[in-house]
């Protein structure tokens, strides 16, 4: 039995200068702000109440793994609401990294990746304003190295952020984490807002990105967060009331592992891994529940366009993309379309959809699994993976 975990999804509950810190005061409106409204203290960005969070200061806060039952399958018919429960105090681990090693060690998680709560909901927001969205996440990150560390005791290793609205600032970004030890970095699942509508984010403007990254071996990751989606959802049920997790049905039928596999296969259709074939990239936090469907589609696109792949577009899926199944996945199922030496163990501590404690993705999302694909699952694809001694 596997005795220790390197968790590739946690979370810290981003303290309340995050973005205001380093924040360029000149964009006042345009950039995130804090305001007072009825009482409660509440985010603008770019001007506009955001609801992305309904209690951005995190303070109560759900407890880790609220929602457990309620995603596997909802014995209780419960409301989302409902199943959340009582709130509690936000815990000192959720924004101290030295009482987050000590919980982590009694955890018997020897490493983890650290992504953003709030900060994955913020660049849709600031989606008309390149210029805005650039400083606002360039001192975003400046907050995450000083508060959490790129690489902190080698083992807590805080994921930045790269906006993809403006090209050469994001490869500038990039390069600036690169500098301060970031051995990983997010992005959105999603096309990129441009003038007139949209572009790709593998179209040749963001080469000089993708080839740093590629040079410099960073990991490339893309976590669930506002994907800009929604729209979607809004072409069927215009006006439709807009909260973080409170929405339609038709919300989860609609977008649900839609932005993920979309972005995948247009990095594979777009020839990304061809242009840049030391590319290593992680889906993270948005399930493995897609992979079946898109691999299949690329196998289609391949025999219904000869030649046009230089290889077989759903083996460049699987060299260049690891991915964190949700806990709830069907691992062993999927072990058969897609390699075991690709999946990443990701619980989301401590957020209220994740796992109640990180080594339950062990004893219950791998059972059923091979002693042996458990090891690679939930320790050594990840060590190998980052190419860093943990602990």
């Amino acid at each position: 039995m596997i005795e220790q975990i390197f968790d590739f999804d946690n979370h810290y509950y981003e303290a309340e200068d995050a973005f205001t810190r380093y924040g360029d005061k000149k964009l006042r409106n345009r950039g995130v702000r804090w305001a007072e409204i009825d009482g409660r203290r509440r985010l603008l960005v770019g001007g506009s109440l955001n609801s992305y969070i309904a209690n951005p200061t995190f303070d109560p806060v759900a407890k880790p793994g609220a929602l457990f039952d309620w995603y596997r399958g909802n014995p209780n018919r419960q409301t989302i609401i409902e199943a959340f429960g009582e709130l509690e105090p936000i815990r000192p681990e959720y924004r101290d990294r030295d009482a987050r090693l000590k919980v982590m060690t009694e955890q018997r998680v020897v490493g983890t990746l650290l992504f953003p709560t709030l900060g994955v909901g913020i660049e849709d927001a600031l989606r008309d304003d390149p210029e805005a969205t650039v400083s606002s996440f360039h001192a975003f990150n400046q907050w995450l190295d000083d508060d959490w560390g790129f690489a902190y005791e080698g083992r807590i290793f805080a994921v930045p952020y790269i906006q993809m609205l403006d090209p050469d600032a994001a490869a500038d970004e990039l390069q600036f984490v690169l500098d301060r030890g970031a051995i990983a970095v997010n992005m959105r699942n999603a096309p990129v807002p441009a003038p007139g509508g949209y572009r790709s984010p593998f179209d040749p403007a963001y080469d000089r990105l993708w080839d740093l990254a590629a040079d410099s071996g960073v990991i490339v990751a893309t976590h669930a967060g506002n994907d800009g989606y929604d729209a979607l959802v809004q072409m069927w049920e215009p006006g439709g009331g807009e909260s973080s997790l409170f929405r339609s049905p038709l919300r989860g039928v609609v977008t649900k592992g839609r932005a993920v596999s979309d972005f995948y296969a247009a990095a594979v259709c777009h020839k990304l891994f061809e242009r840049f074939p030391k590319l290593r990239m992680v889906s993270v936090e948005n399930g493995a529940f897609w992979l079946p469907d898109v691999l299949h589609r690329l196998d289609d696109a391949a025999n219904r366009n000869p030649g046009y792949f230089e290889h077989h577009p759903s083996d460049a899926l699987r060299q260049h993309v690891w991915v964190t199944p949700f806990w709830e996945d069907d691992i062993p199922d999927l072990i058969g379309s897609f390699p075991a030496e690709r999946f990443l163990l990701g619980s989301d501590w401590p957020h209220a959809e994740g796992t109640r404690q990180p080594f339950d993705f062990v004893t219950d999302t791998l059972a059923g699994v091979s002693e042996a694909a458990v090891q690679r699952i939930a320790f050594d694809n990840a060590v190998d993976l980052l190419g860093v001694p943990v602990g």
